[in-house]
């Protein structure tokens, strides 16, 4: 029995008992018995309880310590045998053997399902078999601190041990898990299910469409549609699978396409559009889940993911149960470091308005050298603004109240859309035990290079809608530093991309779906003009490395500094762009950065350098050009005293704008070149 948006609870109600039994999460082993995620499923060293509970001094030097010492690994690091996975629900402990199942996806968030749901009390319920075997039950509090619960032993070959668990004690953080042992022979955990009773009205569960927006990655996202479609659990949850089509390397053209096919059957449809960017492509998946009218929500799923399926059963299972309508995302992990997490939950900084972790979370933390049981801060429950829309559930009745995604092209679409929703009374969790391994930001360029343009306008897009503060708080006067350090760095196409933003965002919101598909370009061809923006992969490709001034004492500028030095630093580099550049400069680079140390304060150094690209696959030639600085700094004074000064404008504007652009019937005039005469 599956439910949409359209059943009615009374419907429901009239045909069902007072409450009904629901699976919440079930014990899962990683696909194809990959070792490489192992820690995300099974804890081998359940010995290292509470590993970082010490008392930590207040003063700045002892939390630093502190910070650094949480990251070191515990554990003896024990090895599991890809055989001990039985199957995608069973694990084999060998004789002896004690493992815990206090881990990323199989403990039980309670604290997520105290705050946010219907459900008050869950049972566990875990099927043993080996004679001998014992099962212990923990909960942890808000602080990490762990307690004992309850413990079974299997008297027997095979045993049932149910454990009724209430989540009162989780108002603010807190998880359940099991550890077992396996003491007189191999033991095997044939399963472990946690459910509970919902009233009848939520008996059925609801039902997604997934959308996939893809741009030259084939491979790439076949392999994520032959994985959706490997998962027997996942279809009777899945009505649709959309891929959005953008590229000029088609995903059926895939050597992985015809099995993916042979998976999800009719299940899965490509749309071919032009190339809107990801704000075009899941505005899309949004406006033809509405259309259909068949799910109770759209999933956000970016085409570079591996993806664990049942992450979005759970998803979906916690959506239906959630008191009122709320967007749930996933965890991102790193695609090339699997046990790596990128961030425990993000919020929008109000007076900044800039991204980035919630107070109390440590991003890339490596959940193999420390995993939850042995890690405090990841036992509070955190609250979060928004959620990436690497993987991101969206009810469709949150589509049908407030829009569609804004017409952005790429960057803060999903975090405006989860600020919009929290404004509007939905809010978004981020929910433990539902994740995709993604490729990092970190190994990205997009804050030098034509991303740069869309990063700066559509903040101050965002900003300007939903900024609470008077001219967006810090924001111009920080854009302003940032152009400043730019310019310092000898970044000219980035002042540029960067100023040509702020026209636009002056320019207000009635274009943005007129330029949605030919910015881009127009972008690439500004930056191109630039020198710096020329990136060669060949090393010899640049003039030998030669200067007239040579360091004092030896001593190159050092990467990092302190904060008075960087304001000094803030001060005179400004000035010394005043100076003509030295003639040697011109013609060789005076020194090679990696792009690890490329800070402003050391690039400002020289008057020209070969900066090499976070990427590691090219570099650019650098150099200082006193009229070029000049133009731009007297543009950039220019254009944030105009923001400044017309930020009360441009906000009611855009905030009044907001409802047309977003919605449907606009968005259905962008899409009219790539519609099906049918659909028109």
């Amino acid at each position: 029995m599956t439910l949409t948006d359209q059943t009615t609870a009374t419907d429901v109600a009239a045909a069902s008992p007072a409450t009904v039994t629901r699976l919440l999460q079930r014990q899962i082993m990683p696909a194809n018995r990959d070792t490489d995620v192992i820690r995300l499923y099974i804890d081998p060293d359940p010995v290292v309880l509470d590993a970082d509970k010490y008392e930590v001094g207040h003063n700045r030097q002892a939390q630093e310590l502190n910070a650094v010492a949480m990251r070191q690994a515990v554990g003896k690091g024990t090895q599991i045998h890809p055989d001990q996975i039985e199957s995608r629900t069973a694990y084999r402990l060998k004789l002896g053997e004690k493992v815990s199942f206090g881990t990323y996806f199989n403990a039980f968030p309670a604290a997520y399902w105290r705050r946010w749901t219907v459900v008050d009390e869950v049972d566990l319920t875990v099927r043993l078999s080996g004679q001998g075997a014992s099962v212990t039950v923990y909960r942890s509090l808000a602080n990490g601190r762990s307690q004992r619960v309850d413990s079974a032993i299997n008297e027997s070959g095979t045993g049932e041990y149910v454990f009724s668990l209430p989540l009162k004690p989780f108002v603010d953080g807190g998880w359940y898990w099991y550890d077992v042992v396996a003491a007189d022979e191999d033991a095997v955990v044939e399963s472990a299910e946690w459910t509970a009773q919902v009233p009848a009205d939520r008996a059925a569960h609801g039902t997604v469409t997934i959308g996939i927006t893809t741009m030259n990655r084939q491979d790439f996202c076949a392999k994520l549609l032959g994985q959706l479609g490997q998962s027997g659990h996942l279809a009777e949850y899945l009505d649709q699978v959309l891929v959005m089509e953008q590229g000029k390397e088609k995903v059926v053209d895939s050597e992985f396409f015809p099995e993916a096919t042979r998976l999800l059957g009719d299940t899965l449809r490509i749309i071919e559009q032009g190339n809107i960017g990801g704000s075009g492509g899941f505005a899309r998946v949004q406006y033809e889940t509405l259309r259909a009218g068949r799910s109770t929500y759209a999933l956000m799923l970016d085409d570079d993911v591996e993806c664990e399926t049942e992450g979005i059963v759970r998803a979906v299972t916690f959506g239906d149960l959630c008191r009122r309508p709320t967007i749930v995302g996933g965890h991102m992990f790193s695609i090339y470091a699997k046990a790596q997490l990128h961030s425990f939950g993000e919020r929008v900084s109000p007076y900044t308005f800039w991204w980035g972790s919630a107070p109390g979370v440590f991003p890339g933390w490596d959940l193999s050298a420390r995993n939850i049981r042995s890690t405090r801060w990841l036992h509070a429950r955190i609250d979060v603004d928004y959620n990436g829309w690497f993987m991101c559930l969206i009810p469709t009745r949150v589509l049908r109240d407030i829009g569609l995604s804004l017409p952005l092209f790429i960057k803060w679409d999903d975090s405006e859309y989860g600020l919009r929703a929290k404004e509007a009374g939905y809010p978004t969790v981020t929910f433990p035990g539902a994740a995709v391994w993604h490729v990092p930001w970190t190994d990205k360029n997009d804050g030098l290079d034509w991303q740069a343009y869309f990063h700066h306008r559509n903040r101050f897009i965002a900003a300007l809608l939903h900024s609470k503060y008077p001219h967006g708080g810090r924001m111009v006067q920080e854009s302003f530093n940032h152009q400043i350090k730019h310019l310092v760095s000898m970044q000219y196409s980035t002042v540029e991309l960067r100023h040509q933003a702020l026209e636009d965002v002056l320019a207000g919101p009635g274009r943005l779906h007129e330029v949605l598909s030919t910015k881009l370009p127009e972008i690439r061809a500004l930056a191109a003009r630039f020198e710096d923006a020329q990136l060669k992969s060949d090393p010899e490709a640049f003039p030998e490395v030669k200067r007239t001034k040579l360091p004092r004492k030896g001593r190159e500028g050092a990467p990092v500094i302190s904060g008075r030095q960087a304001t000094v630093q803030a001060l005179l580099q400004p000035l010394r762009q005043l100076r003509r550049p030295r003639e040697l400069a011109q013609t060789h680079p005076e020194a090679e950065i990696m792009a690890q140390d490329a800070k402003w304060h050391k690039i400002a150094r020289y008057d020209s350098a070969v900066v090499s690209m976070p990427d590691g696959t090219a570099a650019a030639f650098y150099r200082r050009d006193r009229e070029m600085f000049l133009d731009l700094l007297r543009r950039t004074v220019q254009i944030h005293q105009r923001l400044r000064r017309e930020w009360p404008r441009l906000a009611e504007e855009y905030r009044s704008a907001l409802g047309e652009i977003t919605a449907p019937a606009a968005w259905e005039e962008t899409f009219r070149p790539w519609l099906e005469p049918a659909d028109d």
